[in-house]
């Protein structure tokens, strides 16, 4: 429990309007020292709303902010983390092109004079860096890291300033699970030394491990705020989507025996991140990829698309050779690609929602220019089928909830009709109830004799979706698992390298 009882941070009776759309009603939330306090709710509830006003990014429309018992009106974000309030989000602040210790310490430089103090601010980059056990060079530049490196940066960015409220926003959402472990490390730490923390997460297990009190938003309003100890994973699960949360996974339908390959990988190798791996696809199947971030699952997948340069290897499609050389080569095939950075790679943030739908296929309206009637027929087809729910009158991308923007994506790579459905992470910062949505849909894609490459970090996605899983470590394919196989200990035996040593022994003869 808490050291200090003590209320640092309160956000009381908030309102927030956008235009005549209510989002917030009368929520209050306090945050004491010493405590890390549990934020849960589905995409759309209003959390996000909710922090943007605590961080002094937006204003609420009524009630106030209480800082050390002190009413705030902040009109900034900077107000606010002058105040000790700072915020880690889940998308990305840093600046590609600025390395390390410039992105740590962008916006409050320091100086020896009227210049740069480089080697001081390297001296704190390195020391932050190493709480967080990471081999980071502060001298890199953000756009060679990868995206599990980055959120390193981002947490370091956070701690080296002077911080009283700690916000994290899906702080795990890209980490491996040593990483995860360093986080909760450096979370009991500062609550040690009497930060308040506010963990924002729909993964279940780790509020399980790490919270003190959890407070529910639902449609807006508070739903709930009670110790930790006192909700467990299906009451929470209940309280967040307002219903019985009765079988996550839709039952798996059975795979013909006689069903055709319609995807087959030969021997590919990714220079320094795949080493001649392989893998088939049947019709009506859900093929699992498996194993650690960074195991060489999406290194895999992209170099079959043309996405990465390969070595070696073959692709047959409905056993005939080809050779995609760009996305657009695989698209004609009918083959989609759900990418796991949606906002970085799979939509446009800034442009509004129904280009964003049919980017992918725009031929399909052009005649020759771009048909809008069209468009917007096919924009609110895809509102229904997915049930995007616009509940602020977003205009762009940028604006909708994951969950939305997640469904948004799908619509998108479903729009050119695909035979076969790549989806990496598909669930990644995502509430239980889209979740569930989603999962509902990759069965019916099955149902209807189309099939489905499955990238997951979540192990219960595949288990529960999955007819056959590949498993891959430090690049190697290490053993395709089916059946009662597919179960957690397996697979991380195989992830791990306990499994499968063989496949690495013939690759080093």
């Amino acid at each position: 429990m808490p050291m200090n009882q003590d209320v640092l941070l309160e956000g009381r009776r908030i309102c927030r309007f956008f235009g005549d759309n209510q989002v917030l009603f009368d929520v209050d939330l306090a945050l004491n020292a010493g405590e890390v306090h549990a934020l849960l709710g589905e995409n759309g509830a209003g959390k996000s709303t909710l922090v943007r006003i605590l961080c002094g990014y937006l204003s609420p429309s009524s009630g106030e902010v209480i800082m050390g018992g002190q009413p705030r009106r902040y009109r900034s974000s900077g107000e606010a983390e002058a105040d000790g309030v700072v915020m880690i989000h889940q998308e990305l602040a840093l600046a590609d092109q600025l390395t390390v210790e410039e992105n740590i310490f962008l916006g409050r430089e320091i100086r020896r004079g009227p210049f740069l103090d480089h080697r001081e601010m390297r001296r704190r980059s390195q020391a932050a860096l190493a709480e967080l056990e990471t081999h980071v060079d502060p001298r890199a530049r953000v756009r060679d890291l990868g995206t599990s490196d980055q959120q390193m940066v981002e947490i370091a960015k956070a701690i080296t300033r002077d911080v009283r409220v700690l916000i994290m926003d899906e702080p795990t959402a890209s980490l491996t699970e040593q990483e995860v472990q360093v986080l909760f490390d450096l979370i009991w730490r500062l609550r040690q030394r009497g930060v308040a923390i506010l963990y924002i997460s729909h993964k279940l297990r780790e509020i399980e491990q790490i919270a003190d009190r959890v407070t529910v938003l639902r449609d807006g309003h508070l739903i709930d705020t009670a110790p930790a100890a006192d909700r467990d994973k299906e009451g929470l699960s209940r309280r967040m989507v307002g219903r019985e949360i009765t079988e996550m996974y839709p039952p798996k339908t059975p795979v013909d025996t006689d069903a055709p390959t319609v995807l087959e990988a030969r021997g590919i190798s990714v220079p320094g991140a795949v080493h001649h791996a392989g893998f088939t696809l049947r019709r009506g199947e859900v093929l699992g990829f498996g194993g650690v971030i960074g195991a060489g699952r999406t290194a895999l997948i992209e170099a079959v698309l043309g996405l990465r340069p390969r070595s070696s290897g073959e692709v047959w499609h409905h056993d005939q050779p080809v050779n995609f050389r760009h996305l657009r080569d695989a698209v004609r095939h009918r083959i989609a690609y759900l990418t796991e950075d949606r906002k970085g790679k799979g939509l446009v943030l800034n442009m509004g929602l129904r280009p964003n739908l049919t980017l992918l296929n725009l031929r399909a309206y052009c005649h020759p220019l771009i048909d809008r009637h069209q468009e917007e027929q096919a924009f609110q087809k895809a509102l229904d089928q997915f049930d995007i729910r616009l509940r602020t009158q977003a205009r762009t991308v940028a604006e909708l909830s994951g969950g939305n923007q997640q469904k948004l994506l799908l619509a998108k790579v479903m729009s050119i009709d695909p035979e076969i459905v790549i989806i990496n992470e598909p669930t990644r910062g995502i509430d239980v109830g889209t979740k569930q949505e989603i999962y509902r849909f990759i069965r019916e894609l099955t149902d209807a004799g189309r099939s489905v490459i499955l990238i997951s970090s979540e192990m219960a996605e595949l288990i529960g979706l999955s007819h056959r899983v590949a498993v891959m470590c430090a690049g190697v394919l290490t053993g395709v698992l089916e059946g009662e196989r597919i179960n957690e200990e397996e697979i991380m035996q195989y992830a791990s390298g306990i499994k499968g040593r063989e496949v690495n022994e013939q690759r080093l003869a």
